[in-house]
C-alpha cells in the first residue's frame, strides 16, 4: 500500500457535488482507502483567468493501485463526471482529479510525472494539501508548510 495524493477541482455545473462526487469514487477504487480529505476552496482561475471561480480540494489515499492504473481512474472519474479533454489548457471543467504525489515515488513517463511538478507553484493546491499534509515533503521542492509560504494565496477562500 501507498500513500496518494489528489488535487481536485471543479468551476463548471454544481462544482461542490462534482467534488462530493468524485470522493466517493476514489474510496470506491479497488485497493483503495480514502484517508483524509481538505476543506473545499473557493480560489481564483489559474492560467485563463476569464472563467468562473474553482472549488478546490485534496485527498489523501492509502492504494496498492500502481501509479499509472491509478492515473487511469482518475481519469475515467473525470470522463464519468463529463469532463472532456480537448478544450483549452487551464479552461473550465466539470471535474479535474490530478496526481500530485506518490510517496516512495519519482517517475517521468509520457503520461504521468511525479511529484507532479508544479505543486509549489499553486496556492489552489497547497492550501488544501496543507490541510491533510503539512509536513510532507515534496522531493526536490520541500516541504509543503515552507511551499504555501512562498506562494499567494489571495483570493483563495475556505468554504464551511
Amino acid at each position: 500500500m501507498m500513500r496518494a495524493y489528489v488535487a481536485l477541482g471543479s468551476n463548471l455545473g454544481d462544482s461542490r457535488q462534482h467534488l462530493m462526487d468524485a470522493i466517493q469514487a476514489l474510496a470506491a477504487l479497488p485497493h483503495t482507502q480514502v484517508l483524509e480529505r481538505s476543506l473545499l476552496y473557493r480560489t481564483p482561475p489559474w492560467g485563463v483567468v476569464d472563467q468562473p471561480d474553482f472549488l478546490n480540494a485534496v485527498v489523501a489515499l492509502e492504494t496498492a493501485l500502481k501509479p499509472h492504473d491509478l492515473l487511469d481512474a482518475l481519469l475515467a472519474i473525470e470522463r464519468a463526471a463529463g469532463r472532456q479533454r480537448h478544450g483549452e489548457r487551464w479552461g473550465p471543467r466539470t471535474l479535474d482529479l490530478d496526481l500530485l504525489h506518490v510517496e516512495g515515488t519519482h517517475m517521468r513517463s509520457e503520461r504521468l510525472t511525479l511529484p507532479h511538478p508544479h505543486i509549489a507553484d499553486r496556492a489552489f493546491v497547497l492550501l488544501p494539501l496543507h490541510d491533510v499534509a503539512p509536513e510532507l515533503v515534496i522531493p526536490g521542492q520541500g516541504k509543503v508548510m515552507d511551499l504555501l509560504r512562498a506562494v499567494d494565496t489571495h483570493g483563495c477562500t475556505p468554504l464551511a
